[in-house]
C-alpha cells in the first residue's frame, strides 16, 4: 500500500457567486419567449433572443 494523502481544495466564495449569476442569467437568456422583457426593456429582450440563437435554442 503507498501512503497517499490528499488535501481538499477551498473554492472562493466569489467563484460560487459567479456560477450563480451565470446560472441565473443562462435561465433568463434560455426562457425569455418576449412576454415580459418585450414590453419592459426591448433591447434586453433582443440581447437574450439573439443569445437563444447563439445557444441553438428554437425559439419561433
Amino acid at each position: 500500500m503507498s501512503n497517499v494523502t490528499t488535501t481538499a481544495e477551498r473554492i472562493p466564495v466569489w467563484a460560487y457567486l459567479i456560477a450563480v449569476l451565470s446560472f441565473i442569467a443562462l435561465y433568463l437568456i434560455l426562457q425569455d419567449n418576449g412576454a415580459v422583457l418585450s414590453t419592459v426593456a426591448p433591447y434586453v429582450h433582443e440581447f437574450t433572443h439573439d443569445g437563444r440563437h447563439i445557444l441553438g435554442v428554437p425559439c419561433h
